[in-house]
């Protein structure tokens, strides 16, 4: 794997993602390392004769008890320990490794005041794949991620289990054959841990970029279908689109054009109704004058998705390059300052927004694939999309199964974390964020969308059979038509559609979602 020397400041979504992944290795910026090892300095020393949370107080509400200088080590590994109480499943690999970047970001921003070794481990971690086990439940976004960055903690100490080299065992293992001892902790190192976004934070990068996979794969669905329908493309054209004045609706709408370009199968409203023919009253117009919604207003149901996703991505990055500790260490100035800049309402905003969004795509998605089951609707196609013998064969009907169960499971996640709110911890917590929550029900929802969506991809590829289209599209939907293809044959008789379905899942819509 290629090193990759980044200062912290300069990290844009797509770098942080490449090491998420491990396509790349993180090397710290030497100014941002200088920068983590002054304010650990500076720190220790401002510290000996003042009152400092979490270094000679409690915790919390126990903050007003006074902790001496022999016990402050311990102090750090109790509250590691304490706290390492979460429960459920473990969150993914992907995701524990977004979560152990983003602590170490913010803590070469060098307003921490933890310990090298501490932020040497974490990316000594990322760098050989040890992944802590944290489980799902248990933050609730307030003085951060409590909980789920207790578990990296506890691994840090060579506590908890963890995955290494595709097996979960216990971390004492796992540093056994890095040939490495557990970290000590010192000064704030424990609570350093503990504090702020970081897991939240990390789920919703993630989001944010596979939720641009879904949108680009739900224009190239848009374009195909609105050639499979042969549809008038006045409703894509950059004169309708522009009299509205939301950015998302004409960068869809152009996309769609784009996508559609050199394509011969949409139709001119000038050719066949504007064309001055006379009709008598009361007959029937042999084809749609206008289409459905799902197909006909593609810019303004796609566009306000677009527009959400622009701020989201906005409101994530600007929480991954932020300081979201406490306290905050100042030592230019020479001071430490104490807030509240854990606290997650920023992500647990946007991603209930990004959920929102997703939610609706998939409902747009079921109720496309809808149209092209639904023969007595589209007046076009055999039942269920059959290319066997009806009655004895069944061709798409059993996915469609599948796709209404998955997007009523999302409508019902579609609730706010946000505004769930539980005051906890005596009431010194007492208004909370669900940051984390809102994450993994938006990580929840992508990948039931990506579900949906994989099934009307292949139910596009099966019109475009029937139809015998292929050949006869345009070069962006001829591409997307043949990677169907290259995944699912056509039904022809009836068959498992499962595999079919989990491979265009996982290979074109979107390639690593939140599997565990």
């Amino acid at each position: 794997m290629k090193k990759k020397q980044v200062a912290v400041r300069d990290m844009d979504l797509d770098q942080f993602v490449r090491m998420v992944r491990g396509e790349e290795i993180f090397v710290p910026d030497d100014a941002d390392l200088r920068a983590a090892e002054r304010a650990f300095s500076f720190l220790k020393e401002f510290a000996k004769d003042k009152v400092i949370y979490g270094i000679n107080t409690g915790f919390g509400p126990l903050a007003q008890y006074h902790i001496s200088e022999s016990e402050a080590d311990r102090l750090q590994y109790n509250l590691v320990r304490s706290h390492a109480s979460g429960l459920g499943a473990p969150l993914p690999d992907i995701t524990v490794r977004a979560m152990m970047l983003s602590r170490a970001m913010t803590f070469l921003l060098g307003h921490s005041g933890v310990s090298m070794p501490l932020i040497e481990r974490i990316l000594l971690f990322l760098e050989h794949g040890v992944c802590p086990t944290v489980p799902q439940h248990g933050g609730v976004g307030a003085s951060g991620d409590l909980v789920q960055q207790a578990h990296l903690g506890l691994a840090l100490i060579g506590e908890g289990t963890g995955t290494y080299q595709g097996s979960r065992r216990p971390m004492a293992e796992i540093h056994k054959a890095l040939g490495i001892a557990p970290v000590e902790l010192h000064l704030r190192d424990g609570l350093g841990t503990v504090n702020g976004t970081a897991c939240m934070t990390g789920i919703a990068a993630i989001n944010v970029v596979h939720a641009w996979s879904l949108l680009d794969h739900a224009l190239d669905m848009g374009a195909l279908i609105n050639e499979i329908v042969g549809a008038y493309d006045d409703h894509l054209s950059a004169e309708l689109n522009s009299v509205k004045r939301h950015d998302g609706q004409n960068w869809v709408a152009e996309q769609l054009r784009e996508r559609m370009a050199g394509g011969a199968r949409t139709k001119k409203r000038h050719d066949h109704l504007y064309n001055g023919e006379q009709r008598e009253d009361g007959s029937v117009f042999e084809d749609k004058v206008q289409e459905h919604y799902s197909i006909r207003c593609l810019p303004q149901i796609l566009g306000p998705m677009v527009d959400t996703l622009r701020r989201v991505e906005s409101d994530v990055m600007a929480e991954l390059l932020s300081v979201d500790d406490n306290p905050v260490v100042d030592h230019d100035r020479g001071t430490v300052y104490h807030g509240g800049n854990f606290h997650g309402d920023q992500i647990a905003l946007a991603m209930d927004q990004l959920k929102l969004a997703i939610v609706k795509l998939s409902m747009l998605t079921e109720r496309q694939l809808n149209f092209l089951l639904n023969d007595k609707v589209n007046g076009r196609f055999p039942p269920f999309l059959n290319m066997g013998r009806p009655g004895l064969d069944y061709g798409l009907q059993g996915i469609q199964f599948t796709a209404v169960s998955t997007t009523a499971e999302s409508q019902a996640l579609s609730t706010s974390l946000y505004v769930h709110s539980i005051p906890n911890n005596n009431d010194n917590q007492d208004v909370v964020s669900m940051g984390t929550n809102a994450a993994w029900s938006a990580a929840k929802v992508i990948d039931n969308t990506a579900q949906v969506m994989a099934i009307q991809s292949l139910a596009l590829a099966q019109a475009v059979d029937i139809a015998g289209l292929s050949g006869h599209l345009s070069k962006s939907n001829e591409r997307f038509y043949s990677a169907v293809r290259r995944l699912a044959p056509a039904i022809t008789k009836d068959s498992h559609a499962g595999p079919m379905i989990e491979a265009i899942r996982s290979e074109l819509i979107v390639p690593d979602l939140f599997q565990a």
